[in-house]
């Protein structure tokens, strides 16, 4: 099922939505199937076409959108990372796997969303049934679909970044730090975040 008033989290479809917190900092919010995405959200108009032209545009792949910001060249830095995806492999791991990646793939590599375009990273929790998964590196509890900070910029993204024509697709938080939030349970992400941007 596609993306309108009545979707809820569930195996199926993959879908990645645009945030910003507070200070104006963005994040890149990749549900995983179970991952709630902000009912504002949901509403708007042909919304899987924007959450689209945004995710082309951030990967520099937009036919409409081909003006892109240099590279920021911040660096990243891995927060919290699946446990079920990376198979107990350590952090340094991880970041070195993904140094790796940038490297050989640049734009379509993960990392360049945070290293060069400044973007927090955030996942769901997956997996194929309750408990397979968690953010390794967490002390508290999660349940599949609470969002995890996998990947911190060195240099932030500002709206600015973004063309004035996609803007709309950003949803905002009044509430949430993203340099200070580690984890967002899926439950609540109506509640932080209640509001799409307006110029």
């Amino acid at each position: 099922m596609g993306l309108n008033e009545k979707w809820v989290p569930g195996f199926g479809e993959v879908f990645t939505w645009f945030a910003m917190d507070k200070f104006g900092r963005i994040a890149v919010m990749l549900n995983n199937c179970y991952g709630a995405i902000p009912e504002v959200l949901l509403r708007l108009e042909e919304v899987e076409r924007v959450l689209d032209s945004i995710s082309e545009f951030v990967w520099q792949e937009s036919q409409e959108y081909s003006d892109y910001p240099p590279a920021k060249q911040g660096g990243f830095a891995v927060d919290l990372y699946s446990a079920w995806r990376w198979q107990e492999k350590s952090k340094a791991s991880v970041a070195s796997a993904l140094q790796n990646d940038l490297e050989e793939r640049l734009n379509y590599s993960e990392a360049n969303l945070a290293s060069n375009k400044g973007l927090f990273v955030y996942h769901a929790v997956e997996g194929s049934r309750a408990g397979e998964d968690y953010p390794e590196g967490y002390a508290g509890d999660t349940a599949m679909g609470d969002y995890f900070r996998f990947l911190v910029p060195g240099e932030y993204a500002t709206l600015e970044d973004f063309p004035v024509g996609l803007r709309r697709g950003l949803v905002v938080s009044d509430s949430l730090d993203f340099s200070l939030l580690q984890m967002l349970e899926s439950r609540l992400v109506s509640q932080h975040f209640c509001s799409l941007y307006r110029a």
